[in-house]
């Protein structure tokens, strides 16, 4: 390329610009990477001298890629330069677009602009034809318009006589004339419509008032019913173009029919009198039932059967009713039979066959779905007040006849008999009936009732059986000191053992079936400490009696004759005659405590050391008193009536057979042999009776009491009853006794 075309294809510069270099920084750093990559390459390949001669092909080869590329280079401008010139006469054309637009715009602006002012001009025109068409039609209107205070008057009438539909009619009437008004004046309210919504609020509080008292007018006027429905079931189809608010009669008959039903049988407050209660629950059993029957026979046909009335009657008269005893419950505390009467009544009657379980009552009364009077914190609340009433009343009764039992016991007159003969009061039948009759009467009422009464009843019962046995303590004590001496101190001791064994047979009456077996333990076990107590006292009195005739036991008279027992045997015959009057299985305990009383007393007489045998003629004199007074105790308690196998009266045979030994030397065999026997007996009462022989030495004594020690001691068997070791015994001389025994 010579040096005219590049200078033609060289750029001109702008006039005034200096800068002769590149017009970018990257084109001048991309020349010198370019100058710097051809001086590299010529430097290797001009490197050797063979290499020059190829110089000139390499020169004209660059010339032409040089060619090649300016070639490319000028075809590429002059492509751009194209390119810029198509776009320049297109933005021209857009451009004188632009501008014929804008010219349009501002002359429809213009043309606008005086439309506005001619529309101004024109709008008294327009509201002149706006009142030609109202005055027209008003005049059209005019006459009916005329009319409608006298149809408001009439229709208020109608309202008044309870002829509820036609009423409606002319009410409808009247707002169909407002609509007709409405739309042609601009939505302007004439005055003479003012009365309409009165009117309408006067026909929908006459629906109301007839649905209130529907169960009434469907007995005596089911027409009127009949229009209050169809009036508010009629209006709810009905739409309006009128601005008013929705009167929503449909709502509020149904809403009066749940009100009048409510205010007819749980309207009043209920104020009872303590007991009234019962009675009020038994006039709903009565009243509850006829309702929902009048509802299904003669309120359901008057009504849409989407009302679905015989569901609606039973569950408001349940909801009013679940009210009402939730504020009965919140107000003052209910008495025992007030809490119980509703408890019975609300458990079983009410969703009994009589009320909302009857047959008669249809599915469509949907009962299943009513929730239960009383909640489980409601019933909870109200057995234990009932419980806690009760259980006052319960303390008080049996507290009453006890203290009518007690002012018994210092009468003239013995206690009274059955016809049997034994000792019989009415005390024992009054607390079981009092306690019975609570647990049975609650098992009307629930299972967890029951378990309350009746873990009550023992409660009190244990508790009256610690006041018994209290009572007797203090007339025992009274007797004793002679503060208040009771005429027939023992009979009535001995009728009160009657009493405990009535009690004792007869408890299981309070135990109700499915009950715990452990729960009478308690109480058994109070009826067996009461019998103890009974006994105890019984047997101090004869005590009493009996202790004066042993004090001369034994004694020189005792060993010659018989008459310091039969002493004894009289004045315990005479002390157990009344016996006869206690029945078994008490008789047979107290007999068999007697003679063991009469025996102890014998053996605490015999262990005193008050004779010594001098000889052998006064030993087997002694030893035949011993089987003597054994065979003579044996034939008195026999023929009072005690059982031979309980006898404790053979202990003096042994006792003869320890004074009746001639060796000695053989004591130690027969005291093992008593020891065998009674276990209770000890190294004092045998040498008591040691003591009485008057002819053993110290080694045999010392040889007689080693013997209690050798071989295994014997235990004490389940039917042992203790005799010696009830039985004190003076402490003897230390010479009597053995190094390792309790008195050494």
């Amino acid at each position: 390329m010579d040096s005219a075309t590049k200078d033609e294809m060289q750029p001109s510069l702008p006039p005034g610009s200096s800068c002769p270099g590149p017009e970018w920084p990257e084109q001048e750093r991309a020349e010198q990477l370019a100058r710097g990559a051809a001086l590299k390459w010529a430097s290797g390949i001009f490197y050797r001298p063979e290499q020059l001669a190829r110089l000139g092909q390499y020169r004209s080869r660059e010339v032409q890629r040089t060619c090649s590329l300016e070639a490319r280079i000028k075809s590429v401008v002059q492509s751009y330069l194209e390119g810029v010139k198509t776009g320049v006469w297109q933005l021209a054309q857009a451009f004188e677009a632009v501008q014929g637009t804008r010219e349009a715009l501002d002359q429809a602006h213009g043309l606008l602009q005086g439309m506005v002012e001619a529309t101004e001009t024109l709008k008294p025109l327009r509201e002149q034809v706006a009142q030609h068409k109202q005055l027209q039609v008003l005049s059209q209107l005019l006459p009916r318009l005329r009319a409608v205070p006298a149809a408001v008057a009439h229709t208020r009438t109608l309202i008044g006589a309870q002829r509820l539909l036609e009423a409606y009619v002319c009410l409808r009437e009247l707002e169909q004339l407002q609509e007709e008004t409405w739309a042609p004046l601009g939505g302007l309210e004439l005055p003479v419509f003012e009365g309409l919504g009165p009117l309408a609020e006067a026909l929908g509080q006459a629906v109301e008032a007839a649905a209130g008292v529907a169960g009434r007018l469907a007995r005596e006027d089911p027409a009127l019913l009949v229009a209050a429905v169809r009036v508010a079931e009629v209006d709810a189809r009905h739409t309006t173009s009128l601005e008013l608010p929705p009167r929503d009669w449909q709502r509020r008959c149904l809403q009066a029919l749940q009100e009048g039903l409510e205010r007819t049988h749980f309207g009043t407050p209920l104020l009872l009198e303590p007991g009234a209660l019962a009675g009020w629950l038994e006039a709903l059993r009565v009243a509850l039932p006829a309702e929902l029957a009048t509802a299904e026979a003669l309120v359901a046909p008057c009504c849409p059967p989407h009302y679905k009335v015989v569901r609606l009657w039973a569950h408001t008269l349940h909801s009013g009713l679940r009210r009402c005893l939730q504020q009965l419950l919140e107000g003052p505390k209910l008495g025992a039979a007030d809490a119980f009467a509703l408890l019975h009544w609300t458990l079983h009657v009410y969703l009994g066959p009589e009320m909302m379980g009857s047959l008669e009552l249809g599915p469509e009364a949907d009962v299943s779905q009513l929730e239960p009077l009383l909640t489980p914190e409601n019933i909870e609340q109200l057995e234990a007040m009932f419980v806690t009433q009760i259980q006052v009343n319960v303390a008080q009764w049996l507290q009453k006849a006890l203290d009518g039992e007690v002012a018994e016991w210092n009468r003239e007159q013995e206690p009274g008999t059955d016809s049997s003969g034994f000792y019989h009061s009415p005390l024992p039948a009054i607390v079981l009936q009092i306690l019975e009759e609570n647990i049975r009467v609650t098992s009307l009422v629930s299972e967890s009732l029951q378990r309350r009464v009746h873990g009550m009843a023992l409660s009190e019962l244990g508790t009256f059986l610690r006041s018994f046995s209290d009572a007797l303590i203090r007339f025992s004590r009274d007797h004793i000191r002679g503060e208040a001496m009771a005429p027939h101190y023992v009979p009535y001791l001995l009728a009160t053992l009657n009493y405990q064994s009535a009690l004792s047979s007869s408890v299981s009456v309070l135990q109700p079936d499915g009950a715990a077996s452990g729960d009478l333990a308690p109480v058994e076990a109070g009826l067996d400490e009461l019998q103890r107590r009974i006994c105890r006292l019984v047997l101090e009195a004869l005590l009493a009696e009996l202790q004066p005739l042993f004090e001369a036991l034994p004694s020189r008279r005792w060993l010659s004759s018989p008459e310091l027992l039969d002493d004894v045997c009289e004045r315990t015959v005479r002390f157990c005659q009344d016996f006869r009057r206690v029945r078994n299985p008490a008789v047979q305990l107290l007999l068999a405590e007697a003679e063991r009383t009469v025996v102890l007393q014998y053996l605490r007489a015999l262990m005193q050391g008050r004779l010594v045998c001098r000889g052998a003629d006064e030993r087997i004199q002694a030893a035949q008193r011993l089987q003597n007074d054994a065979a003579q105790l044996r034939e008195l308690f026999l023929g009072l009536g005690l059982e031979e196998s309980v006898h404790c009266a053979p202990v003096l045979l042994s006792l003869r057979d320890l004074l009746n030994l001639r060796d000695p030397m053989l004591l130690g065999l027969e005291v093992a042999g008593l020891r065998q026997k009674f276990p209770d007996v000890s190294e004092d009462h045998v040498s008591a009776l040691l003591d009485l022989r008057g002819d053993v030495s110290r080694e045999q004594r010392l040889a007689a009491l080693s013997s209690l020690q050798a071989g295994p001691q014997p235990s004490l068997s389940a039917g042992h009853r203790a005799l010696f070791s009830l039985v004190p015994v003076p402490t003897p001389a230390l010479s009597s006794c053995l190094p390792s025994g309790p008195c050494a």
